[in-house]
């Protein structure tokens, strides 16, 4: 059952591929912001799914990510997604992401909705 409060914090340890030279964002070795925003959005995305009723699952419709810090290589990122909206099918979620020094490094407002998959992937 989907409740106010549900959180859940999802972990990246920063890899190249993580990186803005790689994912061509920027041209600095260090973790992108796009790699950033998927990490907060799998922590919403995990965060719910539990409460999903069989056949449904929840798609990202908007982010507001302020990314504060630079992340370097071999470091961890950790992503903490709460719940803190429920709008029938729309799911408003506050996210921190902090590093391995505990230093806050981005923070967002996300939002995402409530789909049924098969009629989701059939209006494709």
């Amino acid at each position: 059952m989907l409740e106010i409060g549900l959180t859940y914090t999802a972990r990246l340890i920063v890899s190249r591929a993580d990186t803005a030279l790689v994912m061509r964002s920027g041209d600095m070795p260090v973790l992108a912001t796009p790699a950033l925003i998927a990490l907060m959005e799998q922590a919403a995305a995990t965060a719910v799914r539990p409460a999903m009723q069989e056949g449904c699952t929840t798609v990202g419709t908007r982010i507001d990510c302020s990314h504060l810090r630079a992340t370097a290589e071999g470091h961890t990122v950790e992503a903490t997604a709460t719940l803190t909206e429920i709008d029938g099918r729309r799911l408003v979620f506050a996210i921190t992401a902090s590093d391995d020094a505990g230093q806050t490094i981005g923070t967002a407002h996300h939002e995402r909705f409530i789909v049924d998959r098969a009629r989701f992937m059939n209006r494709l």
